[in-house]
């Protein structure tokens, strides 16, 4: 059993008379463990970057938390400035979050786009959605994606020692409330409204791949290893959804 500070804990909490949904969670262990996985792969982002990524996963966890628990969730974001794809990824059951950045070969959108897929243990086919986004701001973003694919107003808010609240509205939200909501009536929630917690859930930062998951990648080059390799020993394969990088030579492909 891992221990509970492993985690970033996530509360769910129902404000009455206020009809909203509040999340909220101090995300220090995730970041943690995202730096330690950038420290073991050699990875390393400009400090703009890196904060874009750590707010992503923040607001993807919240969201999860939200949503219904079958689901796993990804966005990707396809950037003009800074030109990039970032792209987080969870899952609800699993209580994982994971994520990296492109910068390479990434084609020059003409506005910021925000891709979402959503997959369900209910759902035969992924359900995606798009949607244009103003800014670089990952926090902004989660109320832009409510407006437009929950069809219903959410507001983030990021506040000290790496916490992040959501708020969602839910139908007959006191909206005059919820437009006046800043960071010192969000910090202080549970004292000066009336609040029930309905679940805490623990989520950390994981991806699972393993070079035997990611070698079937690799198959359809089983005939072809001369032209792949181009005389190396090795070639170096990134994990899709971490950055995660593992040497592969011709022998593990035959």
């Amino acid at each position: 059993m891992e221990a509970v500070d492993d985690f970033t804990k996530i509360e769910s909490i129902f404000v009455r008379q206020r009809n909203a949904l509040v999340l909220r969670g101090k995300f220090a262990p995730v970041y943690t463990d995202h730096y330690l996985h950038l420290m073991q792969h050699g990875i390393r982002h400009p400090e703009e970057l890196d904060q874009m990524l750590k707010d992503a996963l923040a607001m993807l966890t919240l969201h999860l938390v939200a949503r219904p628990w079958a689901e796993t969730i990804a966005w990707t974001v396809n950037l003009r400035a800074p030109r990039l794809n970032l792209f987080v990824t969870g899952a609800s059951v699993q209580e994982t979050v994971v994520g990296r950045i492109f910068t390479d070969d990434v084609r020059e959108p003409d506005r910021n786009l925000f891709y979402q897929q959503v997959t369900s243990t209910n759902q035969a086919e992924p359900r995606t959605s798009t949607l244009e986004v103003d800014g670089k701001d990952p926090v902004f973003w989660i109320s832009q994606l409510y407006d437009q694919s929950e069809q219903r107003p959410a507001r983030a808010f990021r506040l000290p020692d790496e916490e992040f609240v959501l708020v969602a509205a839910q139908p007959d939200c006191d909206m005059e409330w919820f437009d006046a909501l800043d960071e010192t009536a969000v910090s202080t929630l549970t004292e000066t409204e009336e609040t029930k917690l309905l679940e805490t859930r623990k989520f950390r930062f994981c991806c699972g791949c393993t070079l035997e998951r990611i070698l079937p990648v690799l198959g359809g080059w089983r005939d072809r290893l001369d032209e792949l390799f181009d005389g190396a020993d090795f070639i170096s394969i990134q994990c899709p959804r971490c950055g995660a990088s593992y040497e592969v030579t011709r022998g593990m492909i035959e």
